[in-house]
């Protein structure tokens, strides 16, 4: 009986987690990161405080965990479905341009680029995060997978996958910095085609 009691509480704790998460990113699209407050985000959330403080230090802490939520949400379900005629690295290749196209469009993202971009720097100059460790996860698995039925070019899997989310997460944060609407060729589209182009060439055995 015990393990069925353990499952309810982890779920209960998940559930009051993701309803702690849903509130904090309802006060960061209303107002912003700076602009939110614990007692906003409890207050939302229904819950004291007192019990945002056992689980999370402030603020930041608790955007940094929504961040790894969201973040992981849009990779997973930017994975097309495996499919009789569709080999490893074009699913790799397909998941991750469809990835930047859905992280750029993120509320989320948009938000905290126009307000708080700040808050992206440390992961991009000084440290990965706890989204990028998931995330190079679920890319080193697809890649040993790629490895196995021989579509993806086989070489050290961690180099590999670092690689990759290198290039991805450079068109996911700058992608707009560099495009022209004056230019059909230097559109959005036209960029993220190329990095098809390139994702594709640099698996391809």
């Amino acid at each position: 009986m015990t393990p069925n009691r353990h499952n309810h509480s982890s779920r209960q704790t998940s559930s009051d987690n993701d309803a702690v998460l849903d509130a904090v990113r309802d006060c960061v699209l209303a107002v912003g990161v700076r602009r939110t407050t614990m007692t906003d985000v409890a207050r939302r959330a229904g819950v004291s405080r007192m019990t945002l403080y056992r689980r999370w230090p402030d603020v930041r802490s608790l955007v940094g965990d929504l961040m790894t939520r969201e973040w992981i949400a849009v990779a997973t379900g930017a994975i097309p479905a495996p499919a009789p005629d569709t080999g490893t690295r074009a699913r790799i290749v397909e998941g991750l341009v469809a990835g930047v196209e859905a992280f750029r469009a993120h509320p989320l993202f948009r938000k905290i680029v126009d307000v708080d971009p700040e808050l992206l720097l440390p992961y991009v100059l000084d440290r990965r995060g706890a989204s990028q460790e998931a995330l190079l996860e679920l890319l080193a698995e697809a890649l040993e997978e790629g490895h196995a039925d021989g579509s993806v070019r086989q070489t050290h899997t961690g180099r590999q996958a670092r690689s990759v989310l290198l290039v991805v997460q450079s068109f996911a944060l700058s992608l707009r910095t560099m495009t022209d609407e004056d230019d059909a060729g230097l559109a959005p589209a036209a960029l993220l085609a190329e990095l098809r182009t390139i994702l594709e060439r640099t698996l391809t055995p």
